[in-house]
């Protein structure tokens, strides 16, 4: 009698864990479509892919303009060189896109809980028969929904552009490099989302999160490098009588601190993949090149050499992502 109402108690348990599971995927997959057709039918997603796509045809331009040099500098990789090349004063491709890919997260997170919280709606949200962190991660795997579709769709378009203008169609491993560096574009892309989510979890106002977003942005993207120079020239001068022993030294040091910032990480590691000359990321001495055979790098040799980057981009990603959750599960939600 005792064990059969163990069973039945357990019964009863497993059958309303399963009800639990599917109540909580429904509301998730209710919210996410909800937020993902919120950013494809907004008039700022429009915006950010109008941005995107001039950006792109013009350094798509810049790179027609310089390939002819390029390829007689070096007439391997030709297809790679699409996203590298740059002319008539026009960045490339790559060089383009690590300073917009901030844009597009922080477009798409900045208000992802402010504004809701602003209008009154994040309330009537968590009154709905949904749990709570079903919010947080429905706004933010809709964004990053948004952001893969966008890397995926301007990675074909140059490829697209470039078979049709040059006509060299890439090797496996050209189109191997550049599914690599799509992907980790879109988890540059995302890293920012997270952030914009968590100053947005952070501040009542959507411009205020915005602003602070956008401040985090210009940093990383410009002055990181100016203060890690500043930084690495006064801890190890490379003026006066110890400066020819203090060049490695400042030189590593300014390498580490500007390894702190994700455009840099991106820069480094999309660099290494587009560009199979690459063959270290260390301090350039004669001894580490010594003995070295002149040559590309295969596809995994790069991957070796950028591991760390795209472990801690992403790493870095779903910490910016957990502390925003924790600190949303955490706050009071008031009408």
């Amino acid at each position: 009698m005792e064990a059969t109402m163990r069973s039945s108690a357990a019964g009863s348990g497993s059958a309303g864990a399963a009800r639990d599971r599917r109540a909580r995927s429904a509301g998730f997959s209710a919210l996410y479509r909800k937020e993902l057709a919120d950013h494809l039918r907004s008039a700022r997603f429009y915006i950010v892919l109008a941005l995107l796509v001039l950006t792109s045809a013009a350094s798509f331009s810049g790179a027609l303009a310089g390939m002819q040099s390029a390829i007689q500098e070096s007439p391997d990789f030709i297809f790679l060189k699409l996203f590298t090349t740059s002319g008539n004063s026009i960045p490339s491709f790559a060089s383009f896109l690590a300073y917009m890919a901030p844009v597009v997260g922080i477009v798409l997170g900045f208000d992802a809980i402010s504004s809701e919280r602003s209008q009154g709606t994040l309330n009537h949200l968590a009154s709905q028969p949904i749990y709570r962190d079903t919010v947080i991660l429905a706004k933010f795997a809709a964004g990053s929904t948004v952001i893969l579709m966008l890397s995926v769709s301007l990675g074909l378009m140059m490829s697209g552009l470039g078979l049709m203008t040059i006509g060299v169609p890439p090797e496996a491993e050209e189109i191997a490099r550049a599914l690599v560096y799509v992907a980790y574009s879109a988890i540059y892309m995302a890293l920012w989302l997270a952030i914009a989510m968590f100053f947005s979890v952070l501040c009542r106002h959507a411009a205020t999160s915005a602003l602070i977003s956008i401040a985090a942005w210009i940093y990383m993207t410009l002055f990181a490098t100016m203060v890690a120079g500043v930084v690495a020239n006064v801890i190890y001068p490379v003026s006066g009588i110890m400066g020819y022993e203090n060049l490695l030294k400042n030189y590593a040091l300014s390498m580490n601190l500007n390894r702190l910032s994700p455009y840099y990480l991106y820069i480094e590691a999309i660099s290494t993949i587009l560009n199979p000359n690459v063959r270290a990321l260390m301090i350039p001495t004669e001894t580490a090149y010594s003995g070295a055979i002149a040559g590309y790098l295969s596809l995994d040799q790069s991957l070796m050499l950028i591991w760390p980057h795209l472990t801690t981009m992403a790493a870095a990603t779903l910490l910016m992502f957990g502390i925003g959750y924790v600190k949303f599960m955490r706050q009071e939600i008031r009408a």
